[in-house]
């Protein structure tokens, strides 16, 4: 830029400094700055990303930052956020900056403490299929059926899902066994499941695990004879 162009830049820099509490008040949502060049509208949403920041306003602060493309600036609010131990939000900001390195190292700081559902939300933004299953694999040592259930699912892992349901299913947790083999597709286990059911006088969980495995002639058997028990 010429030395008149930085002059006016400067100028208007300051002046949007001035204007500042009126354009916070206002609201991101709320500001027009098409009238500018990227250039300016990138500093004006740098300026208000930083004083929603220092306002302790985080989440207005990263959507600032990610409109004027300041992956520096997301960084920074992240590890703000993993110093106050707010590692979901940490997640957050390093996946809006597109930041691979932050994000390995926040997951794999939140599995080796042992906060699963971080380290999973952490992986899935890498799409980390090696890291998810080493995750998952600690939700079954640690019995985090739910969590472990959520990982093999979306990395569509049936081998594990039915390892966790088998687990579940020997831990008398027949809820999460059958969500377990259900999304597996596993039929046989399903039946399994039922027979389990049946044994305990659950009936009505019974009858829905054989509908799930196909077992006509069992739903059958349980309508006949337990028709007034299920509902």
């Amino acid at each position: 830029m010429s030395d008149a162009t930085d002059q006016q830049y400067e100028q208007d820099v300051s002046n949007f400094k001035k204007i500042m509490p009126s354009l916070l008040d206002k609201g991101l949502d709320n500001i027009n700055l098409s009238m500018f060049n990227e250039e300016t509208k990138k500093t004006v949403l740098t300026l208000l990303g930083d004083e929603y920041a220092r306002r302790g306003k985080l989440s207005e602060a990263m959507k600032a930052f990610v409109l004027s493309g300041n992956r520096n600036k997301l960084i920074k609010i992240g590890e703000d956020y993993e110093v106050v131990g707010m590692f979901a939000n940490a997640i957050d900001a390093y996946r809006l900056a597109n930041s691979t390195e932050k994000l390995t190292e926040a997951g794999n700081k939140c599995l080796e403490d042992g906060k699963l559902q971080d380290a999973i939300k952490a992986f899935r933004a890498l799409n980390n299929t090696e890291e998810l299953v080493r995750v998952g694999e600690q939700c079954v040592t640690k019995s985090k059926w739910d969590y472990a259930i959520e990982v093999f699912s979306s990395i569509n892992n049936r081998e594990k899902l039915i390892e966790v349901g088998k687990h579940c299913l020997e831990d008398g947790q027949l809820g999460y066994a059958a969500k377990a083999f259900e999304l597996a597709n596993d039929k046989e286990m399903l039946s399994t499941l039922g027979d389990t059911c049946m044994k305990q006088g659950l009936f009505t969980t019974a009858l829905k695990a054989y509908q799930l495995a196909g077992n006509e002639m069992m739903v059958q058997f349980i309508k006949e004879n337990f028709g007034s028990t299920v509902h």
